[in-house]
């Protein structure tokens, strides 16, 4: 799994006693690049964990002729990804399982809480007793057993209906939510243009043969002391703007466990350099034009205190 993701990812393997083993990311896209998995893989190796960055998909094909090469599964992690495709494939259909957030930083949310997609049949039966708190309880509903009882190990992990209802309520609205963020998306992009063609920013880069969900529009700046000063600036201007994750690998805990890889220069540099700019449903047209404003004076300044040497 790539290093740069949320603690979420390694935890569900850490709590079973797994540990991760982290890959470096693509320049492009910032998701894990495919091109490494394989030296990172040993024979205790068990799956492969691609993470669909801002909703991008990673390279699936390959992933997926290295996982079959090798006996592995794949388990996606669309936390991001909900209603994007890659190559006209929805992101957490291709791997052999899939994981969606509804977070409340997610597309559509409901709080708390995601989904499991279950795309090898070998793997259903034993996913809804997990899901049934370890018990044959569903084919006891559906009138395959007399009686339900403990069959296996398992949790509750069902969402109240409350939150279930609000959840509903916003996939009957996914395709409006989408269209909604993909025009903020485009005006950000239009509107800091002239940044990315002087090389001063890049924002984000979506491959032709995916499709986004418009999940975040982030801008890299050319190092961490850029990036400190445009987030002090924008905070001046009464603008939110956050960096994203601090690397897996150098966290404490991964630390402690004895993790082991080679080194990943570019999720450090990438860590240090992105900044993720407002991107909701309700921002306006107006609140989209003054944070790319604020970007634009921001680097204005700049150019100015260097031409005078300040």
């Amino acid at each position: 799994m790539p290093s740069y993701t949320f603690v979420s990812t390694a935890n569900s393997f850490v709590l079973r006693g797994a540990k991760p083993a982290f890959v470096d990311i693509r320049p492009d896209t910032l998701n894990i690049d495919e091109r490494l998995i394989e030296q990172a893989i040993t024979p205790r190796t068990r799956a492969i964990f691609p993470i669909h960055y801002a909703g991008v998909a990673c390279e699936m094909d390959s992933i997926m002729d290295i996982a079959e090469r090798h006996g592995l599964l794949v388990v996606e992690d669309a936390a991001q990804g909900v209603y994007a495709q890659y190559k006209n494939r929805w992101l957490g259909t291709i791997g052999h399982l899939g994981c969606y957030s509804f977070h409340e930083t997610k597309n559509i949310s409901c709080g708390e809480g995601g989904a499991l997609v279950i795309n090898d049949p070998a793997m259903e039966h034993r996913a809804e007793i997990l899901r049934e708190k370890g018990t044959n309880r569903s084919q006891f509903i559906r009138g395959q057993a007399d009686k339900y009882t403990w069959v296996d190990v398992g949790s509750s992990f069902l969402p109240s209906d409350m939150l279930a209802a609000f959840l509903v309520g916003q996939i009957e609205n996914m395709e409006k939510i989408t269209r909604r963020r993909g025009e903020i998306f485009e005006r950000y992009a239009a509107t800091l243009a002239p940044l990315v063609e002087q090389g001063l920013i890049r924002v984000p880069a979506v491959p032709p043969h995916c499709s986004t969900n418009y999940h975040m529009f982030y801008v890299l700046t050319a190092d961490i002391e850029e990036r400190t000063a445009l987030i002090a600036h924008l905070r001046a201007a009464g603008i939110l703007a956050v960096f994203h994750y601090v690397p897996l690998h150098s966290a404490p805990f991964a630390q402690s466990l004895g993790v082991h890889q080679s080194e990943l220069p570019r999720t450090d540099e990438f860590s240090a350099r992105l900044l993720r700019l407002p991107m909701y449903f309700d921002l306006t047209d107006q609140e989209v034009d003054e944070v790319a404003a604020a970007v634009l004076d921001f680097y204005r300044t700049r150019k100015v205190q260097c031409m005078h040497g300040v």
